[in-house]
This record gives structure tokens, C-alpha cells and sequence, in this order.
């Protein structure tokens, strides 16, 4: 046997003995098709002189070992993957087929990045597909490719490295001309992509663990250069979709698209614990055409933080989030808000619609932060149909929120608020109805509040309200409103209410995606 023919050999007989100790893992004892996900190399095309080398080896090692042929026998299993998507895919492959290993120690960094890089190949050929089968995935940072679906199987759990080798840096993005935690650049998201069109991540809702704990430690104690890395982030894209994953433990924010059109966020569940520091939920930033539905998050931060840009650095790249649809969302958040507009609203905001929102002990409702040397608006935001249990305010919007990316920014920059619209809100337990405080000589205008019930807190403020430099007002409000919101009677009920025509991508339909997986499974 030739010197290439053993290492053949010697390597395909560490596969096989990797099985037994798969074997014995609480998941795959409920799912035995997955022992053999490190041998789905058999079925791809790509690879086929290869893997019959290494199928051929198998078969050999098996011979030569009576015991496990007489503990173990192996059949071609099929399995069928169904999901809703905007691209259906030509081509599919398993990251096992690149060498993954899932049992939670080996570093996957490699087989991921081997894996897209040969995937993207297909681009032009109706895309490809990267399934990840159960197990746990250890990795560090990776990037997408175009016309491409990462999907994840259920019992998938990817779960982020703690080895900052592993996560690259990059600059400070251009409309922040910094880092949120540090005045220099930022740590590679775990998913990255930029430039691309026509990207997916899903799964049978696969988890992505961040494993957090170990940033947070190292920002409080400020021993990190870099901002913190988000879960997903994808830049300067086009037809996104991000659905059915369950996102643990984030480092920092968990999924930002920025620069980006025609977005679909779908079927998310965050989970953070709620002391995390700034483990904001979804992030459109300086985006058009979004769609967040049907997600559950509980939180640190924010549960959708809604910006475009910071200060000097915002105004100049001038790149708005508009066209924005939230709907069917559910949040809990005691020290931050539901939706909250800005505080890096320099870009501007415009046209946000959100709809059947639950909010539970969440610290606010709706919340708009900008301050001056913000500049940029935040104008035509629509809001009905939320429902408040336990909260601190149901609505704040301020123009105080003085932190700055430098000491550069513009005193003169001052933004615009307009056009703010509250309708059908119920509440209960509120501590204060709300805080709406303009900013001198720049009021918020326009704002619009009909039939909303607050009730509030047993010990609840005895002022209610609190409006400075503001103007608007309001129709079926309980409690009765500050004197700068003066009720107009019930034939205004129908005021504040969403506009007629539909937004570009709640045209967007998905396409019923199936795919037949091959490989060797064990009875």
C-alpha cells in the first residue's frame, strides 16, 4: 500500500471511530440519522473521486473490526427539508462534507470558510445551499456569499468562539466614524457578509449561541479595543432574509443589517439575560424596505432599534432607515424599549409602521431619542394595536440624549420630529404615561395619540404626563392628556391612523423551498 493510500486509510478510520462518541450524545441518541452527517461527503457530486477513496476505506476499517460491524449496521437514509424562502437553491451541500466537526471543542472557522468559498462557485447556477446538521458547532467569525442559504437543522447549535484570533477587525462603519464601545474599529460579526444579493439564513429555528458572557465581562471592564462583534450582520445588501433561529447570549447587538433594501427579519426568538449590556434585539440600520414579524425577544436593550447613523458622521454618509414594517412583535426589556427611534437617527427615520405589539415589563413602549448635533428626522412613524403589561412609561420621546460619537459634532444640527402617530393602545400598571420633552426652539410636531387606555400603577406618578416644546393632539386618551396635546373630541378617533397603500415589501410573497438530503445512517 503506498505511503498516500495508508494516510487515506489512517484518516477515514478516525471518522469512523469519531461515530461511538457521537453516538452516545443525549441528541443523536433521538436522532440517529445524524451519526452518520460526517460521512454526507458520499452524496455530493463535487467530491465524488474523493469520497469513494474514503467510502472505500470504510468499508475496509468495518471488515477489520468484527465488533462494531456486529454493533452497528448502516443504511442510506433520505430526508426532506421544506421551508418557506425567497430563493429556492440548485445546489446543496452539508459542512460536514468540509471537514465540520460538531461536538462543541473542534474549531468549525475553517470548514465553514472552506465550505462558502466552494459553494460560491454556484452563484450563477441557482445558488447554493450550506446545511448544518445537529450538533454543536464551535466557530469564530465567517462570511456569506451572494445567491447563497446558510440553513440550520433544529438540533444545530453554532456556537461562538472565545478566541479573539478567531474574529477579525474591521473599521468603524462610515455613518458612525467609530466604534460603539471604542473609538477604534469593530470585531467581525459571527455571520458577515457585504455586497451581496440574495441571502439567507433560516433553519427548523437551529440556535446561535453567542456566548456572551465572556464579552460582557471584558467590556465592563473596559479591556476591549474593539467594539464588541454582533450575531448577524450583513452590509450593503440586497434581498435579505433572516428567519426561524433562536439567537442566545449575543455579545452585543443581534442581527444588524445596515446599508441594506428589502430585508425580511421572520420567526426570531432572542434571548439575553436582561441585565446584558446593549444585547439589542434587531437593528435596521440605514436600510429600506424592512420587514420584522413574528419575533420574540427578550433582552438587555432595545428589542428593535431603529438607526442611520451618528452625528457629524451620520449627516455627511446621509443614507436614511425608511419603509420600515414591524408587526406581530413581542418584548421584554425592563431597563430599555420595545421600539426605540435613534439615538443615532443622523441619516434620518422616516416611514416606520409597527402594529399588534406586546410589550411585557418593558421600561417603554415607543421611544424616540436624538438630542442636538443629531440633525437627520425622525418623521411619519405609525403605531397601533399595542398591547403594555407592567411598564415604566407606555411613551417617551426626548431630546436629551447627549451621547456623542466625538466633540465634533454640530451645536446647530438639530433634528427633526415630526408626524408621530399612536393609535389603539391598551396598558397596564404604567408608572408614567408619558414623557414627551422637544428640545428649545426645535418642538416635536405633529404628534397624534387616539384611543389609547393607560392604565396606571397603584403607585404611579401623580403627574401623568410630562410635554415640553411639543405640539399635537389627541382623541379617546385616558388618562386626559398635558395641555399641549388637547383632546379634539371623539370625532377624531380616527385620526393617527397608518397609511392606505402598502409598502414594497409586503408584496414580497416567499417561495416554497424543498430539498432530498442523502447519507449513511445507523440502526
Amino acid at each position: 500500500m503506498s505511503p498516500k493510500a495508508r494516510q487515506e486509510q489512517k484518516e477515514a478510520g478516525n471518522l469512523f471511530d469519531e461515530i461511538p462518541q457521537l453516538y452516545s450524545s443525549h441528541i443523536l441518541k433521538t436522532n440517529s440519522r445524524v451519526l452518520f452527517h460526517r460521512m454526507e461527503l458520499l452524496w455530493k457530486t463535487h467530491m465524488r473521486v474523493q469520497v469513494i477513496r474514503v467510502a472505500f476505506a470504510l468499508i475496509l476499517v468495518a471488515l477489520l473490526s468484527p465488533e462494531r460491524v456486529e454493533s452497528r449496521k448502516t443504511k442510506i437514509v433520505t430526508t426532506s427539508l421544506e421551508y418557506s424562502a425567497i430563493s429556492c437553491r440548485a445546489h446543496s451541500a452539508s459542512l460536514t462534507d468540509f471537514g465540520g466537526v460538531g461536538d462543541g471543542k473542534t474549531s468549525n472557522t475553517k470548514a465553514f470558510q472552506s465550505a462558502i468559498s466552494h459553494l460560491s462557485q454556484y452563484a450563477a447556477e441557482g445558488g447554493s445551499q450550506l446545511y448544518v446538521p445537529a450538533g454543536k458547532w464551535l466557530t469564530g467569525s465567517f462570511s456569506l456569499t451572494s445567491h447563497f442559504t446558510l440553513y440550520l437543522d433544529k438540533d444545530a447549535v453554532l456556537l461562538a468562539s472565545q478566541d479573539i484570533t478567531e474574529w477579525p477587525v474591521l473599521e468603524p462603519l462610515p455613518s458612525y466614524g467609530r466604534g460603539r464601545d471604542a473609538p477604534a474599529g469593530r470585531f467581525t460579526s459571527l455571520i458577515f457578509g457585504t455586497n451581496l444579493t440574495d441571502v439567507i439564513v433560516t433553519g427548523e429555528n437551529g440556535t446561535i449561541d453567542g456566548q456572551g458572557e465572556f464579552w460582557w465581562q471584558q467590556f465592563h471592564r473596559k479591556k476591549l479595543k474593539y467594539t464588541r462583534p454582533y450575531l448577524i450582520e450583513l452590509m450593503f445588501s440586497d434581498n435579505i432574509q433572516i428567519s426561524s433561529l433562536t439567537l442566545l447570549n449575543s455579545p452585543s447587538w443581534n442581527v444588524h443589517p445596515v446599508y441594506s433594501s428589502n430585508i425580511i427579519v421572520q420567526g426570531i426568538t432572542i434571548i439575553a439575560p436582561v441585565s446584558s449590556p446593549n444585547t439589542d434585539g434587531i437593528n435596521p440600520d440605514s436600510c429600506t424596505n424592512v420587514r420584522i414579524e413574528d419575533c420574540y425577544i427578550v433582552s438587555g436593550d432595545d428589542c428593535v432599534a431603529v438607526k442611520s447613523g451618528w452625528d457629524e458622521y451620520g449627516i455627511r454618509f446621509g443614507w436614511p432607515t425608511k419603509q420600515l414594517v414591524i408587526r406581530r412583535l413581542t418584548c421584554i426589556s425592563p431597563y430599555s424599549a420595545t421600539i426605540a427611534l435613534g439615538s443615532e437617527m443622523s441619516g434620518g427615520i422616516q416611514d416606520v409602521r409597527a402594529e399588534d405589539i406586546t410589550a411585557i415589563q418593558t421600561e417603554s413602549g415607543v421611544r424616540i431619542k436624538t438630542a442636538v448635533g443629531r440633525g437627520g428626522f425622525v418623521k411619519d412613524i405609525y403605531v397601533k394595536r399595542m398591547t403594555m403589561h407592567t411598564m415604566k412609561w407606555a411613551f417617551k420621546m426626548t431630546g436629551d440624549y447627549n451621547s456623542h460619537a466625538d466633540g465634533h459634532y454640530d451645536p446647530n444640527a438639530l433634528p427633526e420630529i415630526k408626524n408621530i402617530n399612536y393609535r389603539d393602545v391598551v396598558a397596564n400598571n404604567v408608572t408614567i404615561a408619558a414623557r414627551f420633552e422637544g428640545i428649545n426652539n426645535d418642538p416635536f410636531k405633529g404628534i397624534c395619540i387616539a384611543n389609547v387606555t393607560l392604565g396606571m400603577a397603584a403607585k404611579a406618578k401623580k403627574q401623568p404626563w410630562t410635554c415640553t416644546d411639543i405640539e399635537g393632539i389627541t382623541s379617546g386618551v385616558t388618562p386626559p392628556p398635558c395641555s399641549l396635546l388637547p383632546d379634539q373630541g371623539p370625532e377624531k378617533i380616527t385620526s393617527c391612523d397608518f397609511p392606505a397603500e402598502n409598502l414594497p415589501i409586503d408584496m414580497l410573497e416567499l417561495k416554497k423551498c424543498t430539498y432530498t438530503m442523502k447519507y449513511v445512517g445507523m440502526y
